[in-house]
């Protein structure tokens, strides 16, 4: 496994905390953190095997988080000097002052160990160390098969990458070092006739992992490509869905955004508190019901984690130095945990934090994010061909494509890439315009079988929104295959009102 950047460990990372927290405690702070991040992004485009835009940034900088009689206070600054790094300490314990004239109750954290040491995500090859005419050289090869494929007439693809480098110290004496490396790679080929156009769209889902992914680790893109003009076009002569009740196969391609969110963002607990209500809402599942919410049905088992290999949130630990961790959510159906960060979990009195801070800059005050929110697979479940097998009348559902949901994550309706039409146990051809609706509960109720460790996977998304100011942050869900019964099915041409 690579080593942590040089080029960030040789920063004064130490001599920088050392001065803010020195400076903190001197100013009759408490509990201090320090957080000195770097982050580097790459965002790369392209349409018809060229390259059309290319960017490439860096943020770099020191925070400073501190409780002064019980009230939050943060400040933020980019020069990288002791000096400069206890004058931000001076600056949050100024807003902390000012903050405390609105007499709130005095904040308390749920207990951590301390914690030393550091961690590298998984990966093998760093993709910003691959030189930009060999990503560049990968990705038109990509698109060029792809654009020969037949009835093909345009290609769009896209590639981003990041790396993270973030230290953290407190004044517990926790102090961390730790490195991830995250790739998104896409492709989309277009079809243009007389049935306007289509489009299709590769189900490669972002990871935790490096250059290595664009070559066959994970993921076999080669394939995937010569598989796409056939499955288009067929696609683009399908017929559209008859609106109504089916039973639908769906593969984690498409599920993992359902977990997200109708699972994953109704089960934080800031939401179900209300502290996300001015900006991204609540949720139905409020904290009276944790341990007897029937989130789903008794084969549902959700769990949270900031540990697993490859996962776009796993970590060390998070940024309130608090140790990764794998935790339950659902259980039988019933939801029985929250994601929590220290200040949830004491307000709450539920122990430990279980690791959900997270800061998409040092310049932002760490907010209660999403871990990896996952299904469990039935460990003795079907393959997707058995759950094939159990349909009369249905759809099997591949990829993620346009959702809704409402404020309270209850209400929503989802589309995907893929539809195939399934009649007594078969495939029969694709579908088109096929949209699923339901309510959460009644969703996750009508689960009637899991699918086994071989139909798992993990994916996920690189920009989940929270907050105000507003906070990008990177979330992996796993989820195995998984049949639901009498599922309403929309057609969203119907919908829009298309003759």
């Amino acid at each position: 496994m690579p080593e942590l950047d040089p080029t960030f460990t040789a920063l004064p990372l130490r001599a920088l905390a050392d001065a803010a927290l020195d400076r903190a405690a001197a100013l009759g702070a408490g509990h201090v953190e320090v957080r000195i991040e770097r982050t580097r992004s790459d965002h790369r485009t392209y349409r018809d095997a060229a390259l059309e835009s290319a960017s490439d940034s860096e943020v770099l900088g020191l925070g400073v988080r501190l409780l002064w009689q019980g009230v939050w206070g943060f400040a933020a600054g980019i020069t990288l000097t002791p000096q400069a790094a206890a004058r931000i300490a001076e600056q949050a314990v100024e807003v902390a002052r000012i903050s405390a004239a609105a007499g709130s109750r005095p904040v308390e954290l749920a207990p951590e160990p301390v914690h030393r040491g550091s961690w590298v995500s998984a990966y093998r090859i760093d993709p910003l160390s691959v030189p930009a005419p060999e990503r560049d050289a990968r990705l038109i090869e990509l698109s060029a098969a792809l654009l020969a494929g037949s009835g093909v007439d345009h290609v769009q693809a896209a590639v981003d990458a990041v790396r993270e480098n973030k230290f953290y110290a407190d004044s517990t004496g926790t102090e961390t070092t730790q490195q991830r490396v995250r790739i998104a790679p896409a492709l989309t080929a277009v079809t243009v006739g007389e049935h306007g156009f289509a489009t299709m769209r590769t189900l490669a889902p972002p990871v935790g992992r490096g250059w290595e992914y664009l070559t066959g680790e994970g993921w076999d893109f080669d394939a995937e490509v010569a598989e796409l003009p056939g499955l288009l076009a067929e696609h683009a002569a399908a017929p559209s869905v008859e609106p109504g009740r089916y039973d639908l196969v769906i593969e984690p391609t498409n599920l993992w955004l359902t977990v997200h969110e109708s699972i994953a963002h109704g089960t934080e607990l800031d939401r179900a508190l209300g502290y996300e209500a001015a900006y991204a809402g609540t949720s139905f599942a409020t904290v009276d019901g944790l341990g007897s919410l029937q989130y789903g049905s008794p084969l549902l088992q959700v769990t949270g984690d900031r540990v697993t290999e490859h996962g776009l949130a796993s970590v060390g630990w998070d940024d309130e130095g608090v140790g990764a961790q794998e935790f339950e959510i659902i259980r039988d159906g019933v939801l029985v945990g929250y994601q929590l960060n220290r200040q949830m979990a004491a307000e709450r009195g539920l122990g430990r934090s279980n690791g959900c801070a997270f800061a998409d800059a040092p310049s932002h005050i760490p907010l209660q994010r999403m871990p990896n929110v996952s299904i469990r697979p039935d460990p003795q479940g079907p393959d997707v061909a058995g759950l094939i097998s159990r349909v009369e009348r249905g759809i099997l559902v591949q990829g993620d494509n346009s959702w809704s949901i409402d404020m309270q994550r209850y209400n929503f309706q989802f589309t995907g890439q893929r539809f195939f039409a399934i009649e007594d146990g078969r495939l029969v051809g694709q579908l088109r315009d096929v949209a699923y609706q339901a309510t959460t509960t009644d969703f996750w109720g009508s689960l009637a079988a899991v699918g086994g460790p071989q139909t798992y996977l993990l994916a996920g998304a690189m920009n989940c929104g929270k907050g105000q100011p507003g906070q990008i942050a990177s979330v992996s869900h796993g989820a195995p295959a998984c049949l639901f019964r009498e599922v309403n099915v929309l057609n969203t041409n119907a919908e829009g009102g298309a003759l």
